[in-house]
């Protein structure tokens, strides 16, 4: 079983920064991707971001240039750098693993995390 624990959440002022990181244990994490997403009240989930087992990234191009992802396979810990938070950024922000090739879908995602809070404010 595959257990996914967010942290490093909390409250920020526009334009400030923000890491959040997701510890996974279980077996195989070199061998998922890992993505982010984010869901704001009254909102759907949306995806914001993921790193492939190789490395490569992708975006959400409303996060794009502003948000970096990436991983440590020694650690097991995948992690999300966020500059230039916005007020529309404030979210509960969720990583997830997948070994499917289809990365932006949340129901392609085998095992979450609870989600931590992201607070931006004005």
């Amino acid at each position: 079983q595959v257990q996914l624990v967010e942290s490093g959440g909390g409250l920020v002022q526009t334009g400030g920064s923000l890491r959040v990181s997701c510890a996974v244990s279980g077996h195989s994490f070199s061998s998922y991707t890992m993505g982010w997403f984010r869901q704001a009240p009254g909102k759907e989930r949306e995806f914001v971001g993921a790193i492939t087992r190789t490395g490569a990234t992708y975006y959400a191009d409303s996060v794009k240039g502003r948000f970096t992802i990436s991983r440590d396979n020694a650690k097991n810990t995948v992690y999300l750098q966020m500059n230039s938070l916005k007020p529309e950024d404030t979210a509960v922000y969720y990583c997830a693993a997948t070994s499917s090739v289809i990365i932006g879908q949340p129901r392609q995602y085998d095992y979450w995390g609870q989600g931590t809070q992201v607070t931006v404010s004005s």
